[in-house]
């Protein structure tokens, strides 16, 4: 799933839809209006985002709205926060034998 995730927030057209959800539910069309690109290309965006769970889809009636799933990026965030944890202390302990051998 971490792959799905972090390949969805990888491109910046993806970003911005999940910007806008951030702000409240959209439909599609309500997504597409500020990209100069197809609603087909936006649509294979948002099925991107489903992916990585990013997303929610609910139809009613011929309108799908999208709704921002902020809990698809906890597994995302909690990689990265491990990441750094280890880079921090890889660093650190590198820094320590950095300075015991300095003259």
């Amino acid at each position: 799933m971490l792959d799905a995730t972090l390949t969805a927030l990888a491109d910046p057209t993806r970003r911005a839809i999940l910007g806008r959800l951030a702000e409240g539910d959209a439909r599609v069309t309500e997504l597409a209006a500020p990209f100069a690109i197809s609603l087909n290309s936006v649509s294979k965006h948002i099925r991107m985002l489903e992916r990585g769970q990013l997303v929610r889809r609910r139809i009613e009636g011929r309108e799908h709205i999208l709704t921002l799933n902020a809990h698809g990026l906890d597994e995302a965030a909690r990689w990265i926060e491990d990441q750094r944890a280890l880079w921090t202390w890889r660093l650190g302990e590198l820094d320590t034998i950095l300075k015991e051998k300095a003259p």
